[in-house]
């Protein structure tokens, strides 16, 4: 079951995202017939226009809960939200919805997550880059670790560990502890792969804020489970939260164990 990267509350492959700042090629109502016009007092942002099966016209939309689809009835004066789907039941929304309203979200969520604070774990050469939401207090995330190793020794992907401090009262000065380590990646290796306990010393209040950026990025994407990953496929921005499974974390490192 693919998992998209959307904002919440609209169907079940959700996460929280604010949609971004209307973009020079988004619509306004101007533009727009009456009824999809009459949506954007609703709240909804207008995104793009495209042609759509059996005459409609088809518009690409979200909100503050997620995106949507709306579909113009020939003559102009009707429009349908929801999902448009063929004969066998395929969802012919989906593409369009990625097109014209989840590109620019894509693009953000990579650009913040390049943003934020983390620890790099295999070759810089790597053609392959991973994000893993890393708490020091969580097991998983260590056995995720482990369970990447042959992609990453191989040189095929390069984790980007963003430590973060969510799951117990020590996890956040852990977590600083990390960043700030003469050698975090070094440390990260002790830490995760031979399970040399973290000492949460105090650390500068440049590193603890990196921590507490880390933590904003995390609850501001609606996760809650630790390691969240996230990975491109095509121009999706893809998730799994916790381990994956064997299958999933083929896709997660884009092919097969080395």
């Amino acid at each position: 079951m693919r998992h998209l990267l959307k904002m919440p509350a609209i169907g079940a492959l959700t996460l929280a995202f604010t949609a971004p700042a209307l973009a020079n090629d988004d619509l306004s109502a101007d533009d727009l017939p009456a009824p999809v016009a009459a949506l954007t007092d609703q709240g909804l942002t207008i995104h793009g226009e495209f042609e759509a099966p059996a005459g409609l016209t088809g518009y690409g939309a979200s909100h503050s809960a997620g995106e949507v689809a709306i579909y113009l009835l020939p003559g102009g004066e009707h429009a349908i939200l929801g999902t448009l789907v063929d004969a066998e039941g395929n969802n012919l929304s989906e593409a369009a919805l990625d097109k014209h309203v989840r590109a620019a979200q894509f693009a953000e969520v990579w650009q913040d997550l390049e943003a934020s604070h983390w620890i790099a774990d295999g070759s810089s050469d790597a053609e392959r880059i991973v994000y893993v939401f890393t708490d020091p207090n969580c097991p998983y995330c260590r056995q995720f670790w482990h369970e990447a190793r042959p992609w990453v020794e191989a040189g095929e992907v390069q984790l980007r560990h963003i430590m973060i401090g969510v799951l117990a009262s020590d996890s956040p000065a852990k977590a600083a502890a990390l960043l700030g380590a003469d050698d975090p990646a070094a440390a990260l290796h002790a830490h995760s792969g031979e399970g040399d306990e973290v000492d949460a010393a105090p650390q500068s209040r440049e590193v603890e804020e990196q921590v507490y950026a880390n933590n904003q990025l995390f609850d501001s994407l609606g996760f809650i489970a630790t390691p969240t990953t996230l990975y491109r496929d095509g121009d999706r921005v893809d998730r799994v939260e916790g381990v994956p499974s064997a299958e999933r974390l083929e896709e997660v490192m884009g092919g097969p164990r080395p």
